[in-house]
Formats: C-alpha cells, sequence, structure tokens
C-alpha cells in the first residue's frame, strides 16, 4: 500500500502528478484538511506537502496528531513554526537552489524592464505614439547598465545567481547579509550602507520576523529619486504602504515586483503607476524548476518513508 501523503497547500495538478506515482496523495485543495477529511483520516498523517509561506503553526499542527515530517515544494519555509516543529520531532524539508537560476532571471528581467522603461516604450509603439511623434517624457534617455550599482540584499543561492548575472551587464555589485561569504563582490556591513550606496536594491532575502518590512520609509528614502527596488524574495520585506508613498511622493525611481504581502491582492494603488512592474510570483515558475523542485520533495519523501534524515533538511543550504 503505497504511503500516505496529505497535500495541505492549494497545488495545480500538474505540480503533483509526480507525486502521485508513489504516493497515496490526499488533496485538500488549500482548504484547512479537517474541511475536506475526517479525523480520523488525519489521525495517522506522518507526512505534508505545503508551499513554504502557507501557515503552518501549533494549532494547525494539532490537526495532524502523527505529523513527523514537513516537506515544502520550494525553497520558502518562512509560513513553518520551525520552533514548534522541533518540539514537537516534526522534521521539515525544502527545496534548496532548485529554483534560483530561474528566479535570478525573473529579478534581471524586472530590473531591465523597470529601469529602461520597458512597459512605458511598448505602450508608446502600441498608442501609435510613436508614428505621430508625440513626444513623451517616459521615453527620454535613462541611464544604462554599465557602471550602474546594484545591491543585492541576501547572497544565498538565488543572490549569487542575481549577482553573476548583474556582473555580466558590467554593472558594479555589493551585498548584505547575516554574514561575509566568499564571492568577488564588495561587502557592506549594514542594510542601510548597501541602499545607500546602490543605485538598484534587489532583495533576494530569506524572509523571517528579522526581515519583516524591513524596507520601510526610511530605507526608500535613503534609496534616493534615482533609485530602483526589485523585490523577488517575499512580500513582506516591504512595507508596501511606504512604498505606495515613495512612489507617489517620486522618492525613488520605479519598482519591479514578483511578490506581495498579501498574495493574490497586491496594492491596487501600484498598478496606477508606469514606473511599476509587477509579474505574479513566478520567478521560480520554469519547466526545469519545477523538474527540480519535485526532485527534492520526493528524495525528501523517500527518505522519510525509508527511515532516514530528510535529504534536504532546512537549514543544510546555510
Amino acid at each position: 500500500m503505497p504511503d500516505k501523503v496529505l497535500v495541505y497547500s492549494r497545488f495545480p495538478k500538474a505540480m503533483t502528478a509526480r507525486f502521485a506515482e508513489r504516493f497515496d496523495l490526499m488533496i485538500t485543495n488549500g482548504k484547512p484538511p479537517a474541511e475536506t477529511f475526517s479525523a480520523a483520516e488525519l489521525s495517522d498523517v506522518r507526512a505534508i506537502i505545503t508551499s513554504g509561506s502557507t501557515l503552518m503553526g501549533a494549532k494547525h499542527m494539532d490537526v495532524l496528531p502523527a505529523l513527523k515530517t514537513i516537506i515544502c515544494y520550494g525553497t520558502g519555509y518562512d509560513g513553518v513554526d520551525l520552533a514548534e516543529a522541533a518540539k514537537r520531532g516534526i522534521a521539515v524539508g525544502n527545496s534548496p537552489g532548485a529554483n534560483a537560476a530561474s528566479v535570478a532571471d525573473i529579478a534581471m528581467t524586472l530590473m531591465l524592464a523597470t529601469t529602461r522603461r520597458l512597459l512605458p516604450a511598448d505602450n508608446y509603439v502600441r498608442s501609435g505614439d510613436w508614428a505621430n511623434a508625440k513626444p513623451s517624457p517616459l521615453m527620454s534617455a535613462q541611464a544604462g547598465n554599465v557602471g550602474r550599482k546594484v545591491g543585492i540584499y541576501g547572497m544565498g543561492a538565488i543572490g549569487r545567481k542575481i549577482a553573476a548575472r548583474v556582473a555580466a551587464f558590467e554593472s558594479d555589485v555589493a551585498y548584505h547579509s547575516r554574514s561575509r561569504h566568499d564571492v568577488p563582490y564588495r561587502y557592506e556591513p549594514s542594510l542601510a550602507a548597501l541602499v545607500a550606496w546602490c543605485n538598484v536594491l534587489m532583495i533576494a532575502v530569506r524572509a523571517g520576523p528579522d526581515t519583516h518590512r524591513i524596507i520601510d520609509a526610511e530605507m526608500l528614502r535613503r534609496l534616493g529619486p534615482d533609485g530602483f527596488v526589485v523585490n523577488i524574495s517575499r512580500g513582506s520585506v516591504i512595507d508596501e504602504a511606504s512604498l505606495v508613498a515613495a512612489l507617489t511622493d517620486k522618492t525613488i525611481a520605479g519598482v519591479g515586483l514578483d511578490v506581495y504581502e498579501k498574495e493574490p491582492h497586491p496594492p491596487d494603488a501600484l498598478t496606477r503607476f508606469p514606473n511599476v512592474v509587477l509579474t505574479p510570483h513566478v520567478g521560480g515558475h520554469t519547466l526545469e524548476s519545477h523538474a527540480a523542485m519535485q526532485g527534492c520533495v520526493m528524495a525528501n519523501l523517500e527518505a522519510f518513508f525509508a527511515g532516514r534524515p530528510l535529504a534536504y533538511p532546512v537549514g543544510a543550504d546555510g
């Protein structure tokens, strides 16, 4: 009989098909498990697959008395109460670095689209204004990438790949993270110093209580009227009200976002700015990334049910 696995978060069927070939999946479709399954059906669930941002605290674990492993589909695990899991002897796994390349790609895409005003340029052509030689202040010459100062907040797997891509555009790179790394980039000892130095702030830090809304009004003022923000981390890292205010007051030059504090409902105000580029959390949404993430999930689950340590336990990637 196949091992039973509860799919705790809502995933498209294509993303769980590989797991269904090996395990007996209990699909919640993102609803609370108790609304979909009886207490008796949940009583012997030992393993779950979840999105790292889905809340998994004490009250959620209480519904699953036999739970012994939480496997996050993706790199993030900010929704999981790690202290509570450890107290209950629940192993937590993730997919470290599996989507790093594709997330770094979307970071660069957002940076280029925002700094080079790609959306206004597209509209300038589609509207007929270019053909009619209609003047547009949005089409004025902008600074290019050669010598641009790009600051990367977070130097994990994604941050490193962003840095490599940025360097290939002949931009200067600096970073700040909890610790200094053996990388060929300038290190800034504080986030404030990094923000004051750079023209583009790339946010690639792991979400948590210590980074919650850390990009606030003061940080945005430090970035300045020629500065851009790109966030492919988690929406919680930015104070969105302060971000809207900074755009309104032209405290900063523009923003590129793939993540939001309350997904899928970013602030409506963001959509009115021509210097803002928005994507629907698609950074890791490539065929290659999903194959890699699913491979990590499979390896973690197979190790767990075989009585071995998880192949990719949270924290093992540094």
